[in-house]
């Protein structure tokens, strides 16, 4: 380890890549922290912890930039003209459609710079050191590369941390990612330098926030350093182009100027060569060209847009910027997520394998309605036959197990009709609805806990010892299905327990792996009837397997005509997703906007592409995975630079730049965060594709 009085260092490069041994020694820090000293000089070098904003611009030099469009000089122009020969009324007329405008342009040129400063709200105000072998609290812009931090459940990660020692510590990074689901780190886990983000269980980001348990870490990265920070750049780097509506109001102005200089030409040339009075002839000659300015077409095209702005908000689109109205006409290109957009943003359950036998189970998302499907033995086109699951015993006792090692609850939304919503892990709801279905009631509070083994990432397990009733007391366990298979001896079978051979467990894993590439989640289940309540670690070993379920979070059914409508418009749409890239591609297949011999193109390929190859790329790509903020700029980019108009949706913090640099930004309202909402053109009120469609449709009326 390395001496506290090294020399300072800059922070280190891929930090989930290196052992944290190797993390303090490149830091020059002990495990008792910094002293004041050092922390005093490395703030010095790296400055303070905090987002950084660009210069602003006065919102005097704001106001006047809204006059630099040639329609509104010729505007002004006219209204002189107007007033020199006396015409009043179009003189005030013109000024006050002049000014309407440029006050429109000032609040949304405002507007949009708030995001920085929601960007800035995701910071944490205070931060746990250890400082010369105490810990203490400080100020978290005095953090700096090499202290050496304490995170708790609810605490907001103060900066990039290499994480030390985890404790059941789960991080909550939808902020940063988009994904809803509470992340588990692990801090002995080493990764490739290029694994990406949401790979990173080694890390806590700024602007994340602590879920469960707690730990420890070294600071790696500070202010505009961090991931944050290098988003808040982004966004301070990229300016929306032009409005499609806009380059051709541009393009009339320089149109009009021609005119009316000809105008000017023709008429004074006529009637000097008549022998007319110079300054008469001057501005008749400048009162003609004036009538030919359309002064009212800046209010009739403001106008026109509210109109449809208003239309739009009916259809649960909330649009931003007025110019978006018309843009939303003329997209080709929509890049959307599919977590939430897409797909229902709620764990179903598809599939349950026993016995060697695949059941399919209808229904999607959290309504407890669905049936179970047998696929008919020596059938060759897959026909099923609906089954009662109350026939097939070990079905019922793998359901059972889902529904008793489970931490979720189930609960009807009290504001509509038919809605259900899960409380707890999306997941762990998932394994309640299914066995809703089949009549089985969740944990009602019947059973006595015994014990619990919570999940952790080293165990990749979880078990709950219940003793119901007067019946013997019975351990109920699930997990990833090759660690769960690891712990049993035998297996349920036809109601019997049998040993669990080796053909039997490579016939196991082999349905597992056929659910995964059908881009299932797959779990397996277990249980054990002779409890040992003294020692309880005991317990998870010769256990009897039940199980497999694979479930998956299912595409809306409306994103299906939607995607269908988008297609006969014209309009391409692509995924684009943090997702793994086998679900990402199922998805896409299933809902059509990726054909059956189409491939998915994850961010490291991106990163391998010039931005030649990416041009030729993007026509032939329908989905995108494992993306980060600069892969989703980048096919923006590569799209436009084709002449194309794209829509870009997000939800995420990381999404911020894309949507702003989008033609047209999209933020979710339900899931999207402030600072996507603030970078945006438009609102989705019901985060639905559908929804996205509606609005083209609008903005093409």
């Amino acid at each position: 380890m390395a001496s506290s009085n090294a020399p300072v260092s800059p922070s280190v490069e891929a930090p989930h890549a290196l052992t944290t041994a190797t993390v303090f020694t490149a830091l020059a820090v002990g495990k008792t922290g910094l002293t004041t000293d050092q922390a005093r000089q490395r703030i010095q070098q790296h400055g303070p912890n905090v987002l950084q904003e660009a210069p602003g611009i006065p919102r005097w030099r704001k106001f006047l930039g809204q006059f630099k469009e040639l329609v509104i000089w010729i505007l002004i122009v006219a209204a002189v003209v107007a007033g020199i020969v006396g015409e009043w009324p179009d003189t005030i007329a013109i000024l006050a459609i002049v000014v309407l405008n440029a006050l429109i342009g000032f609040f949304q040129e405002e507007r949009a710079e708030q995001a920085i400063a929601a960007l800035q709200k995701l910071s944490a105000p205070t931060a746990k050191a250890m400082r010369g072998g105490h810990v203490i609290q400080i100020p978290a812009r005095e953090l700096v590369p090499g202290d050496h931090v304490v995170i708790e459940a609810g605490d907001n990660i103060p900066a990039d941390v290499r994480l030390v020692t985890t404790f059941r510590f789960g991080v909550q990074e939808a902020a940063l990612t988009g994904e809803s689901v509470p992340v588990n780190k692990d801090a002995d886990t080493v990764f490739t330098a290029d694994a990406p983000l949401g790979d990173r269980q080694n890390m806590a980001y700024m602007g994340t926030v602590a879920a469960t348990g707690k730990a420890t870490g070294i600071v790696v990265r500070t202010g505009m350093e961090t991931q944050l920070g290098h988003i808040a750049g982004l966004l301070q780097r990229y300016q929306p182009d032009p409005t499609p509506l806009q380059r051709r109001l541009a393009e009339l102005g320089r149109v009009l100027v021609f005119v009316c200089l000809g105008i000017v030409a023709v008429i004074f040339a006529l009637e000097m060569f008549r022998g007319g009075e110079f300054l008469e002839v001057l501005l008749v000659s400048i009162s003609l060209a004036v009538a030919a300015v359309p002064e009212g077409l800046p209010a009739v095209v403001t106008i026109a847009l509210a109109l449809g702005l208003q239309r739009m908000v009916r259809r649960n689109a909330l649009i931003r910027t007025l110019p978006s109205v018309e843009t939303l006409g003329s997209v080709t290109v929509i890049c959307t997520d599919k977590t939430g957009t897409l797909t229902r943003n709620e764990m179903t359950v598809r599939e349950l394998y026993v016995n060697d036998q695949i059941y399919h189970v209808t229904g999607a998302g959290y309504t407890p309605a669905g049936t179970f499907e047998q696929t008919d033995s020596g059938s060759t086109d897959k026909s099923t036959t609906t089954i009662d699951p109350h026939s097939v015993p070990d079905l019922m006792q793998l359901l059972t197990i889902g529904t008793r090692c489970n931490g979720a609850q189930l609960a009807a939304d009290s504001d509509q009709e038919n809605v259900w919503q899960v409380i707890g892990d999306p997941t762990e709801g998932a394994l309640i609805v299914v066995a809703l279905k089949a009549h089985i009631p969740a944990n009602d509070g019947d059973q006595h806990v015994l014990f619990e083994i919570p999940f952790d990432s080293d165990r990749k397990m979880m078990s709950v010892a219940l003793r119901e009733d007067d019946q013997e007391p019975t351990l109920y366990v699930k997990g990833a299905p090759e660690v769960v298979l690891s712990r049993c001896m035998t297996e349920l079978r036809d109601g019997a327990i049998g040993k669990l051979t080796e053909e039997r467990r490579a016939a196991i894993m082999q349905a597992n792996s056929a659910m995964a590439a059908r881009a299932l989640r797959v779990l397996g289940f277990a249980y054990r009837r002779d409890v040992n309540t003294h020692d309880v670690a005991v317990n998870e070993s010769e256990l009897i397997f039940a199980g497999l379920m694979g479930m998956i979070d299912p595409p809306r059914d409306e994103a299906r005509v939607a995607v269908r409508k988008c297609q006969t418009a014209g309009i391409r749409p692509i995924m684009i997703t943090g997702d793994h890239p086998e679900t990402a591609l199922a998805i896409a297949r299933e809902l059509h906007i990726a054909a059956p011999e189409d491939t998915v193109v994850s961010g490291s390929e991106l990163d391998r592409l010039d931005d030649d190859q990416l041009r030729e790329i993007v026509p032939r790509a329908p989905v995108y995975a494992r993306v980060s903020a600069e892969h989703k700029l980048r096919v923006d980019r590569g799209w436009k630079e084709r002449g194309d108009v794209a829509a870009m949706t997000g939800d995420g913090v990381n999404d911020a730049p894309a949507v702003k640099a989008a033609d047209i930004g999209i933020a979710m309202g339900i899931t999207g965060t402030h600072v996507t909402k603030e970078a945006s053109d438009m609102v989705l009120m019901d985060d639905n594709f559908e929804s996205i469609v509606n609005a083209v449709e609008e903005g093409r009326g």
